[in-house]
């Protein structure tokens, strides 16, 4: 089984993205892992410090091994926005493929000074596990919004994301290129989209020598997502849209059969409704013409 930075590598030659799905139960989890079965891909999954404390850290890196073992699919745990040291030790004890500090909520030089000390915690409990850290605020919530976050829209430079990797020594960059965690209502309407800055990925990934992330990916334009991964993004989230398809299956079915009350029998049309967006993602960032 490849490492996580093996498959990482090759996606970032191939310009093509490795789709990453957030999960807080079985539902959600079972629908990424038939989706990335389906169409052979690598897929990763992330949980961050509120899923964790749903989930179970252990527990989640059990989960995810099993399915590692059992199928042989290539399949990578992240310890999504991980925002204390503490946190990030206890996740790579129990043997994530990679973890994300997120210090992007501090002052830059303490954002560089904390997450260098991660780095350097991390890596000396598995120097195999890689290291994301994060610069430029693009909004805090995996949820539906009424409006843009206060103090959004400020790109990431390119001399900010070279100082950064340079002095944190991470192995991803997870930067600021016009995206946003969360939906609007508008989006969820259909009504708007996200907008990336392609010009501003293709300045980072030339300048910054480093593999780079596009977070708060749900209800971005179809055309700028592959885009951005020509342009030298690699790594993909969603999660919103997880979350709201989630919702929406689990209404459809509970209205179906309003008196079921077997849980194995109400959530397959969640998974169903789930695996729809996540197969869609999958292929609109593996299969690029």
């Amino acid at each position: 089984m490849r490492k996580l930075i093996e498959v990482l590598k090759e996606a970032q030659r191939d310009r093509i993205g490795v789709g990453h799905f957030n999960f807080s139960e079985l539902a959600a989890f079972k629908a990424v892992v038939e989706s990335a079965r389906k169409l052979k891909v690598p897929v990763m999954v992330g949980v961050s410090e509120g899923e964790r404390d749903f989930v179970g850290v252990r527990q989640a890196s059990a989960l995810v091994a099993s399915v590692r073992d059992e199928t042989g699919l290539e399949i990578f745990l992240n310890a999504d926005h991980t925002h204390s040291i503490g946190k990030a030790e206890e996740a790579a004890r129990a043997g994530f493929d990679e973890i994300i500090f997120d210090g992007s909520s501090m002052p830059v030089d303490q954002n560089i000074e904390q997450t260098k000390k991660a780095v350097e915690a991390i890596k000396s409990i598995n120097p195999n596990i890689v290291v994301e850290g994060e610069i430029g605020y693009i909004g805090t919530s995996s949820s539906i919004l009424e409006k843009v976050p206060e103090g959004l829209g400020a790109l990431t430079t390119p001399d900010e994301a070279r100082e950064f990797v340079d002095a944190t020594g991470v192995d991803i960059l997870a930067p600021a290129v016009g995206n946003m965690h969360g939906l609007l209502k508008s989006m969820v309407a259909g009504t708007a989209e996200k907008r990336l800055d392609i010009g501003r990925i293709e300045a980072l990934a030339k300048s910054g020598g480093v593999l780079m992330t596009l977070h708060g990916g749900s209800g971005t334009n179809d055309g700028d997502f592959q885009k951005a991964i020509k342009a030298g993004i690699t790594i993909v989230h969603v999660n919103t849209e997880l979350r709201l398809a989630w919702r929406r299956g689990m209404d459809h079915a509970l209205t179906a059969s309003a008196d079921e009350v077997v849980p194995y029998k109400i959530l397959p049309m969640v998974v169903q409704e789930v695996a729809e967006v996540v197969e869609k993602r999958l292929r609109l960032f593996n299969f690029q013409e």
